[in-house]
């Protein structure tokens, strides 16, 4: 599995393109498709991407818990599945097309930051990536309640 790390800002042409950050690009396993699938996060205004490989293996656990029978499961669905798009880096600098609907849906002016986490990439607009850090207390008082939990 590829593992994202790190934080890199970006600009946005006109077009909407922005250059992926070569260090995400060199953790692509060479056997696999430069493929990446976006959606709007459901708790903040960032976009997630995801490798093609991974998007396959989430969206099929979320599918399997579902019954399509069931009204909410399939709307649920139809939901889960809107506003998604697969971008695939060009071939000359890496740039990718984020569609316009996505970038307003998280307020994106001109610069990005892409930040590494882990098993997804998140897409934030400059400003609201500044102000979307947890407190030190903050932080540490969640910590201590996920520890409970396990």
């Amino acid at each position: 599995m590829v593992k994202f790390i790190g934080e890199y800002t970006g600009k946005l042409d006109d077009k909407g393109r922005v250059v992926l950050p070569a260090a995400f690009k060199s953790v692509m396993p060479a056997y696999e498709d430069m493929k990446f699938v976006l959606k709007k996060d459901i708790f903040v205004d960032c976009l997630e991407m995801y490798t093609y490989t991974e998007w396959t293996r989430q969206s099929e656990e979320v599918k399997s818990k579902l019954n399509f029978f069931n009204r909410k499961h399939a709307e649920f669905w139809r939901e889960y599945m809107r506003n998604r798009a697969m971008v695939e880096p060009d071939s000359k600098i890496g740039r990718i097309t984020i569609p316009r609907q996505l970038l307003e849906s998280i307020g994106v002016n001109k610069e990005v930051v892409f930040a590494g986490n882990d098993h997804k990439i998140e897409i934030w607009a400059k400003e609201k990536y500044a102000t979307s850090s947890i407190p030190g207390e903050d932080f540490s008082a969640l910590a201590d309640i996920i520890s409970e939990i396990g």
